[in-house]
C-alpha cells in the first residue's frame, strides 16, 4: 500500500478490503482466455485533504504490451462526501457508483471497469488510484483516459495509490 499527501497529522490512504497484494478471480476479465468476474474492486480512502471538491479513481495495468500502459478503470466526479466505492460499482448497469460520478473511456474504447487480462509472462502491476481534487471534472463519459489524466493533474491536492498483481495462469 503506498500513502501519499499528509493532511495535517493523517495521511491520505487507499484501502481495500477485498484486495491483497493479487487480484483475485472477481477483477479478471470474462473473455480474453480468462473466465473472471469483470468486477472492480472494493476501495476505500482515508484522511482526504479538508479542500477537497471531487474524488476520482483510476485502475491502470503498467506492464501491458501496447507502449503505453492500459486504462481499465477511469471514473471522476465522485462527491466529496464519499469515501468508498462498493465491489461492482465500475458495472454501468449496476449503478452503484454515487450520483454525480462519471465513468469515461477506458483504453477498450468503452466507459465503466473491465477486468484484467495480463499476457503469458511475468506478472502485471496494476496502479489502483485514488485522486483528491480541487474541484469537479468539466468532461463527460467520451473523455479519453489520457485527456481525465491531463484534467486532473491540475486539479490533484492529494492522491493514494495501491499496487496489486495479476498474471496469466
Amino acid at each position: 500500500m503506498k500513502k501519499t499527501m499528509t493532511t495535517e497529522n493523517s495521511t491520505f490512504t487507499l484501502k481495500s478490503n477485498e484486495l491483497g497484494g493479487q487480484l483475485s478471480n472477481k477483477q479478471y476479465a470474462n473473455g480474453m482466455g480468462f473466465n473472471g468476474e469483470n468486477q472492480s474492486p472494493q476501495l476505500y480512502w482515508e484522511h482526504a485533504p479538508a479542500a477537497t471538491q471531487s474524488f476520482a479513481v483510476t485502475v491502470y495495468d503498467l506492464d501491458a504490451p501496447t507502449g503505453s500502459g492500459f486504462w481499465h478503470w477511469v471514473v471522476f466526479n465522485i462527491p466529496p462526501n464519499i469515501r468508498e466505492l462498493a465491489a461492482g460499482a465500475g458495472d454501468p448497469g449496476k449503478h452503484l457508483l454515487p450520483e454525480g460520478a462519471i465513468q469515461s473511456n477506458t483504453d477498450a474504447g468503452m466507459p465503466g471497469y473491465i477486468g484484467a487480462a495480463p499476457n503469458e509472462g511475468p506478472a502485471h502491476r496494476y496502479l489502483i488510484t485514488v485522486y483528491a481534487l480541487s474541484k469537479k471534472l468539466e468532461l463527460d463519459t467520451n473523455a479519453t483516459p489520457p485527456y481525465v489524466g491531463f484534467n486532473m493533474h491540475f486539479a490533484t491536492l492529494a492522491k493514494a495509490s495501491l499496487v496489486v498483481y495479476g498474471q496469466k495462469q
